[in-house]
């Protein structure tokens, strides 16, 4: 899900130190900022293919000894990259717009939920600037609707056939990350990324922008930091 361009410094590093990406680097900035993955952490990477973030979130979990997880979901079936991944690093080939939440908790450990949640989906850019944003808001809700569960005002649209169905609240209203757990989102920077900023300053303790400095000067991707999601959030 993430675009190729022409080779450029970012991707010069990213051949050298053996990622699959040069998205790797953003990551690698944000982590350095806010160190929002910790040793031992349990982590869901939205949007995974084709690994670099998965390479990156498993250095960030530290020596093997430490535990943790790092379980990737795409639309492609990717292998698992041989270079900075090692046994706790999975992935799962599945459509994240009608994946259930319940299918996606119990991958975590204890069925316990996640402690970060990285989206780096995009959708595939037409050229269409008001479309693309619009699908770009689209993903990004339901990142946050994946995370915090029905205590984000999320449309119909956002909410799989699985989870309308029973009662009108189940077990599946419940997000998929844990208290205190961090998010982040990316976006197409436009008026409709407002909606999602304006919901995640209510439900986490800090929410910030981020234009990662291996975006391409063309791009208008930018990144949305939860920090701390508030213990009443959640249903």
């Amino acid at each position: 899900m993430r675009g190729a361009g022409a080779p450029d410094f970012f991707y010069r590093e990213a051949q050298r130190l053996g990622y699959v990406a040069r998205s790797a680097f953003k990551l690698l900035q944000i982590q350095k900022h806010y160190k929002l993955i910790k040793p031992g952490s349990s982590v869901l990477d939205l949007g995974c293919a084709p690994g670099a973030w998965l390479q990156v979130a498993c250095q960030s979990l530290g020596p093997l000894k430490n535990g943790g997880l790092v379980v990737g979901i795409d639309l492609k079936k990717i292998k698992v990259p041989p270079l900075h991944c090692d046994s706790r690093v999975k992935t799962i080939c599945a459509d994240v717009m009608s994946l259930p939440k319940c299918r996606i908790r119990a991958l975590s450990p204890q069925q316990k939920g996640f402690a970060v949640i990285l989206s780096d989906m995009c959708p595939l850019v037409s050229g269409i600037t008001t479309r693309d944003a619009a699908l770009s808001a689209e993903l990004g809700m339901r990142a946050l609707d994946l995370a915090i569960g029905r205590a984000a005002p999320v449309h119909s649209e956002y909410v799989t056939q699985e989870e309308q169905s029973g009662s009108s609240f189940s077990s599946d209203d419940n997000g998929v990350l844990q208290d205190e757990g961090h998010l982040v989102i990316k976006l197409l920077e436009s008026e409709d990324v407002k909606d999602i900023s304006q919901i995640s300053k209510q439900l986490f303790r800090k929410s910030t922008w981020l234009r990662p400095k291996a975006t391409r000067p063309s791009s208008r991707e930018i990144y949305l930091i939860c920090q701390g999601l508030k213990p009443k959030a959640k249903l």
